[in-house]
């Protein structure tokens, strides 16, 4: 299935139906009043959050989204019937903005989630309504109110714990293959990883984390090289990075110090606030490097880049050292999942009930 990360749409809730105005006629009762009802409520739009979707391709090639209208009322007392309700799934994370406005409107974060996008309009009234001890023989009715109608913009960012940066051919797909239940596409050439990637990593029983792959960055993305930048936003609601670097490149005029500068470039351009969460490096490949030359190596690298965080050294491929790793990521995402469900402490003076 093509992945979609972005879509426009139109939505528009049904119309309400209108009054009727209607009289009693049976035999006898040459005056039965009135009996026109009410039109019944336009169709709502809602959008759900389906944990089975991961892409809005749905939204590329179908953009109209209309709820029925609500049918008019009827003599006899009888209420038109309310228009039907029209149901959009939507994958978790989706982000749905006002297209004219750039406001966000909502966001779809839980699975099952349902929220109303559009609300259909209220039925019309019918001359019964208006029958009074000064009018018993109304002839007003009222149309119906019509549903809201809007242009969305659709974004998907996806949900996870740890996201991976690096260059194309730096092993991120390997890693999450060796790591998670993902099985992106591998291969020694470029840009094989063309979308985003999840992948569920099993630390124990219930214990697990979920880590999102993105195509790899090149210098000069912010301007469009490469893939340019945009799956970028697939890592703003992650808790950790790791900077995944190819400490063995086949080419060697690669300096992998000047490839890691440019990922962190990129980032900065991107996002303030995606480059200050915190990043661990990640050097890769190691299982290329001669034994009695890796001490060395890493070293060289973690000198020349001037790095003072987390580092990490595994081979993604024969999967050493990846164990460590898992193991410190998924303390780090437990830490940061308690500090965000911490009471927030208040102030004695204010601890009591709040005046109604």
């Amino acid at each position: 299935m093509k992945f979609v990360d972005e879509a426009f749409i139109d939505i528009a809730a049904g119309d309400g139906g209108n009054g009727c105005v209607s009289f009693r006629h049976e035999k006898y009762k040459e005056f039965g009043g009135p009996n026109g009802g009410d039109g019944g409520r336009g169709g709502h739009v809602f959008a759900v959050a389906d944990p089975n979707l991961n892409t809005l391709v749905d939204y590329r090639y179908s953009r109209r989204h209309e709820a029925k209208r609500g049918e008019h009322g009827m003599g006899s007392d009888m209420f038109g019937a309310a228009g039907t309700d029209i149901t959009l799934k939507m994958p978790v994370g989706t982000i749905i903005t006002d297209a004219e406005t750039g406001e966000v409107l909502y966001e779809l974060l839980t699975p099952g989630e349902v929220i109303t996008i559009a609300k259909g309009g209220d039925g019309g009234f019918g001359n019964m309504r208006f029958k009074s001890a000064i009018n018993r023989a109304p002839r007003q009715k009222t149309p119906g109110w019509p549903g809201e109608k809007k242009n969305l913009k659709l974004e998907l960012k996806v949900l996870a714990d740890v996201g991976l940066l690096g260059m194309p051919n730096a092993g991120k797909s390997t890693f999450i293959t060796a790591v998670s239940n993902a099985r992106p596409k591998i291969a020694d050439y470029p840009f094989t990883t063309l979308h985003p990637n999840l992948g569920v990593v099993r630390v124990g029983p219930e214990q697990s984390f979920v880590v999102a792959d993105i195509p790899g960055l090149i210098e000069g993305a912010s301007e469009g090289a490469g893939l340019g930048h945009q799956f970028l936003r697939h890592l703003q609601r992650t808790r950790l990075l790791l900077h995944i670097v190819d400490l063995a490149p086949f080419d060697d005029a690669v300096d992998p110090v000047a490839q890691a500068k440019a990922i962190v470039n990129e980032l900065k351009k991107y996002d303030q606030q995606l480059y200050n969460k915190p990043r661990w490096l990640v050097l890769n490949k190691l299982d290329m490097v001669p034994a009695d030359e890796r001490e060395a190596r890493v070293k060289d690298f973690v000198k020349r880049f001037k790095w003072k965080g987390p580092v990490f050294e595994i081979s993604a491929l024969t999967r050493e050292g990846c164990e460590p790793l898992i193991h410190a990521i998924f303390r780090h995402v437990q830490s940061e999942q308690r500090t965000e469900n911490e009471p927030v402490e208040v102030d004695p003076r204010f601890a009591g009930d709040a005046p109604a």
